[in-house]
């Protein structure tokens, strides 16, 4: 009997071993509030993707990273942060998950009736560890926003810096202004506003703060040698949120870029003549 039993024992034990084997890397599910492509499209996109530049990958859908904001990625790829969030059903408060798949594109009307709803998991899990978030209005991956106290279309634009224009070949430089400096220059918000960026996450920006002055109007400044504002904070024009750093180039440099609606505009035409 007992010899039996013993041999049932080293029958099982393999099994057992085996199923552990196939569950033991499974790991929690991210919180994905603005909906999760279908398995066939995540496969579609990986293998798209598969090395090929941030840029070229950000044709459908931008995977969320720790340390990004809705604004960055809709700063990143040129897009009106409120279409993101329409886009992925993302609610006022802007909440993003690290793992998350963001649409950078709309749905067709054809896919929008076959889309299913968000999926929701309970806990809000990265790799093996669950994160608390910090409540701000940076967005970051798990914050909450505050409302920006702007909301009209105009804004009292001011000069973030002193120094002298010029003029860098670079994909960046194209998008706004480069005013040349010294380093360690006082960098100031060009108008009140909440920041809803800080950090180095965006290719080709260096040190990057994003304020968000009303709900059409955002600006960046970039290259910065260290970050005085923090995500969630609320500043006034003309206070300190930075100092200059070197640029692409190697020079002490501030590019600086306003955006309407998403779109990049010709920061000369806002600010005032008078550069003092």
């Amino acid at each position: 009997m007992q010899k039996a039993s013993w041999l049932r024992t080293c029958l099982f034990l393999p099994v057992v071993l085996f199923l552990y084997a196939c569950t033991a890397g499974v790991k929690a599910p991210v919180d994905s509030r603005g909906g999760m492509p279908a398995a066939g499209e995540q496969a579609a996109y990986s293998q798209a993707t598969s090395g090929r530049s941030t840029a070229e990958q950000g044709r459908n859908y931008h995977v969320v990273v720790k340390g990004d904001t809705l604004y960055s990625i809709a700063w990143r790829y040129g897009h009106d942060y409120r279409d993101i969030a329409r886009w992925n059903q993302i609610s006022g408060n802007y909440v993003i998950y690290p793992g998350q798949f963001i649409r950078l594109k709309p749905l067709s009307k054809k896919a929008q009736a076959l889309q299913p709803g968000p999926i929701i998991a309970k806990n809000k899990s990265v790799g093996n560890a669950t994160k608390k978030t910090r409540a701000s209005s940076g967005k970051r991956a798990g914050a909450r926003p505050k409302q920006s106290a702007q909301t009209g279309s105009t804004v009292s634009w001011r000069w973030p810096t002193r120094g002298k224009l010029v003029k860098l070949n670079t994909p960046t430089s194209r998008k706004g202004v480069d005013i040349a400096g010294r380093a360690g220059q006082q960098i100031s918000a060009a108008a009140s506003g909440d920041v809803v960026y800080s950090g180095s996450g965006l290719l080709g920006y260096g040190k990057l703060i994003i304020i968000k002055h009303n709900d059409r109007f955002l600006s960046a400044y970039a290259h910065n040698e260290k970050l005085y504002a923090k995500e969630g904070d609320r500043v006034e024009a003309g206070q300190k949120i930075a100092t200059m750093g070197l640029g692409n180039k190697g020079r002490p440099i501030l590019h600086f870029e306003i955006r309407k609606d998403g779109t990049p505009v010709n920061p000369l035409q806002h600010l005032p003549e008078n550069r003092s």
